[in-house]
């Protein structure tokens, strides 16, 4: 295997790459461009036509051209350039990007985190390291900021919802443009073709686009780099070409100067404009969230020495054809290709462009996948595409959305120009909240002096809000679309959170004390049957309520008792050797454990995960080895766990293998676990090695949230109507864990809120 294909499978961290190749590097840049670039490298489509949509009107001297061109020169330098290749990619979460790899970075230094079970065993994640400097007097006041008012917590929370799904928006408007502004060209060629049948053929190929990401982009991802390399170098050739041909001084564009030019001689009319020019960096934002799959490096290798010259270049060359045919303005980039090379350039941008929709696809995938980690959006199915590359995946529900999506906008709006406007507002949107989250980066992390968060902020800030302004203005002219699907977006994801966290509230405060269950003797006042009893549950502390409700109604149990958390931390990824905590609850004599299962926001939980072996091994692991931690015991807390002995990560990336291997001499086969004769075993682990040939039963609580009786109209109809129905109809618990049905119990209950 080569290097490159090695580090790309195991998924790419900074650390990953302290001692790579200059080689390696090359090789991640050049297949970083079918991954990273599609979306930002066909923004040339469809940037002049959009800009020029409105009132600006070309005039003989070119001031007009000149100042667009000087605009997405600057744009893309300052924008695309410094900002995101030279600072915001050094702002990885582990090697991660993207707007909730700032959040998390932010929740783990400034101690803001939502999630429940946050406990101080999950600091000792070997990805959970802080730098470890002295706060200044800025990230120690933000800090207390953050922990004295709780509502800016939420509010920060809300204003990242608000850039995701405006990234989910990029993920219905990006197919849609890029394959419609493709597709559309055929038109300086077959003049009479009717514009009907340009968006049939559009929609034909989004269909197809949707209908095959079932098979993972694994499968068609070689050639997805040769695909924009030939379009990168297709298009600035022709730039150069019509550099030479029709204006040479184009090259004076350039300057800044045009661009004060440009706003006094087009006034209001260049201000609206912008929203057009902004389209030209299109992208960024999924080059910053892509980084978790290549390295920053080769990221901006990439960028810097061929994507931002090529891309500059057709600009260019773009600018240099409208300012001798003005009135080719709403068809220029077609126009601008030479009549030789015309069928061949426009087959390889209509390729461009699906590979630019796989690449926002793709992404949305894994922006929804983060926030059901982190408790903003409803269980889903997540399907892994590929075997070997952890970050590819397939989200049935979602695709399904997206393509409904793409096909409404495509149908309902037919005209490049409003999409580009929605397009726009969503771009800026994102840029925004990711600049608002550097500034707290900075700060919190970084520990950056108060004037330079400040420079930062005001000089980025201002250029984004200058181009959100101008898209604000397009508000009636398509830029609705982005500004509905993020407020339905964000009232899922808001509303989820939000029920998700009374849920577990209740569960906090109806727990069973552990003196009841003291009190109730070793036998726990119940039958014990044979068999062991996963109780799923969404406390990491405590017996939860589900479990005396059970007893309650049906006084047996089973002869071991398992109490199951599964939670998100605030770290990418978890490693397997760090997944499972165990620890014991109460008096040995109960037979009573805990397992915490931890994964990170892009961790994902494999469908086919032998869970029950593997988590009677790191019991058994845990049992054999608890006497060498005697003297480190403590009692815990008697009204939460008694007796409590220390939470033990299982130190191995696979328990069942490795303890076939161990000296207890204990072994997993497909039929269950057994020991070999000539090794003794403690009791207590021969107990529940023969549980476990006596069954699994599966105890899971469903519990139903309705709103008090004294509750707003409002708060009523988000929960009793909202979140029932995202309840009811996303995935179930037990199908997201993989339980199967046969060995299943399902205990209900109802919380009010």
């Amino acid at each position: 295997m080569k290097p490159s294909e090695e580090f790309l499978e195991q998924g790419i961290s900074q650390q990953n790459f302290k001692r790579v190749s200059c080689t390696t590097v090359v090789s991640l840049a050049y297949q970083s461009l079918g991954v990273v670039y599609g979306d930002l490298s066909t923004s040339p489509l469809y940037v002049y036509k959009t800009a020029f949509s409105g009132k600006l009107s070309l005039h003989e001297n070119d001031e007009e051209i000149y100042g667009v061109l000087s605009f997405i020169f600057w744009t893309f330098t300052l924008i695309a350039l410094l900002k995101y290749v030279f600072v915001v990619m050094s702002a990885d979460d582990n090697g991660e990007g993207g707007t909730v790899a700032l959040y998390s970075l932010l929740c783990r230094h400034a101690r803001l985190s939502t999630l429940p079970n946050q406990q101080a065993t999950d600091e000792k994640l070997s990805s959970y390291a802080t730098d470890g400097s002295a706060d200044t007097w800025q990230s120690s006041g933000l800090k207390a900021l953050f922990e004295k008012h709780q509502r800016f917590s939420n509010m920060l929370l809300i204003f990242v919802l608000l850039g995701t799904s405006m990234a989910i928006g990029d993920g219905v408007l990006t197919p849609t443009i890029s394959v419609l502004s493709a597709v559309s060209g055929v038109q300086v060629k077959i003049r009479e073709l009717h514009e009907n049948y340009v968006v049939l053929i559009s929609c034909v190929i989004l269909v197809g686009l949707f209908s095959l990401q079932h098979h993972g982009t694994h499968r068609v991802a070689f050639i997805f780099a040769p695909i924009v390399t030939t379009w990168l170098l297709c298009i600035s050739s022709i730039g150069i070409y019509n550099i030479f041909q029709w204006n040479p001084h184009i090259f004076n564009a350039l300057s800044p100067v045009y661009m004060l030019k440009f706003f006094r001689s087009t006034g209001i009319d260049g201000w609206i404009s912008l929203g057009g020019v902004v389209l030209s960096i299109t992208g960024v934002e999924t080059m910053f969230a892509d980084l978790g799959h290549f390295s920053s490096l080769s990221i901006k290798v990439a960028f810097t020495f061929l994507v931002y010259p090529c891309l500059i270049l057709a600009y260019m060359g773009e600018a240099a054809f409208l300012t001798k045919h003005h009135e080719d303005i709403q068809r220029s980039f077609y126009k601008a290709i030479p009549e030789a090379v015309f069928w061949p350039v426009f087959i390889v941008a209509t390729f461009a462009a699906i590979v630019g929709s796989q690449a926002v696809i793709s992404a949305t995938f894994s922006i929804i996948s983060q926030c059901c980690a982190l408790n903003c959006f409803p269980s889903v199915k997540i399907i892994h595409t590929s075997s070997k590359i952890c970050g590819q995946i397939y989200i049935p529900e979602v695709n399904w959305m997206l393509m409904c999506l793409c096909l409404a906008v495509t149908i309902g709006l037919r005209d490049t120009n409003m999409i580009g406007h929605a397009y726009g507002l969503a771009v800026t949107t994102v840029m925004l909240v990711t600049t608002c989250l550097m500034g707290q980066v900075m700060i919190t992390v970084w520990k950056q002096r108060i004037f330079i968060v400040v420079a930062f902020l005001l000089f980025f800030g201002s250029v984004e809000l200058l181009y959100i302004s101008a898209c604000v203005y397009k508000i009636p002219e398509g830029g609705w679309i982005p500004l509905v699907l993020s407020f339905i977006f964000m009232a899922v994801m808001y509303i989820w959170n939000y029920g998700t966290m009374k849920k577990h509230d209740f569960d906090m405060e109806n727990k069973v004390s552990m003196d009841s269950i003291v009190a109730l003797g070793p036998s726990l006042g119940m039958v014990r049957v044979p068999g062991i009893g996963l109780v799923y549950t969404n406390l990491a502390t405590g017996v939860p309520a589900i479990f005396g409700h059970f007893v309650t109604n049906l006084p047996a149990f089973h002869q071991v008792l398992v109490f199951v958390c599964i939670k998100s931390v605030q770290v990418p990824h978890v490693s397997e050797n760090e997944r499972l905590l165990i620890s014991r609850v109460g008096l040995k004599e109960y037979g009573m454990f805990r397992c915490i299962v931890r994964y990170g926001y892009k961790d994902l939980q494999q469908e086919n995960y032998d869970f029950e072996n593997t988590l009677v091994s790191a019991i058994v692991q845990f049992v054999e080895t608890e006497g060498e931690d005697e003297s480190s015991r403590e009692a815990g807390d008697m009204d939460i766990e008694v007796l409590h002995a220390p939470e033990h990560p299982v130190k191995n990336s696979n328990c069942n293998e490795k303890l076939k291997q161990s000296s207890y001499g204990t072994q997993v086969t497909k039929s269950g676990i057994r020991h070999p004769e000539n090794f003794m075993l403690k009791d207590e682990s021969l107990e529940i090695l023969k549980a476990k040939e006596s069954g699994v039963a599966y105890i899971i609580g469903h519990s139903y949230a309705k709103a008090k009786k004294s509750s707003t109209i409002l708060k009523k109809f988000a929960i009793n109507v909202v979140y029932a129905f995202l309840s009811k109809n996303f995935r179930e618990p037990e199908v997201g864990l993989n339980v199967p049905h046969a060995s299943l119990l399902e205990v209900g209950m109802v919380y009010y809120v």
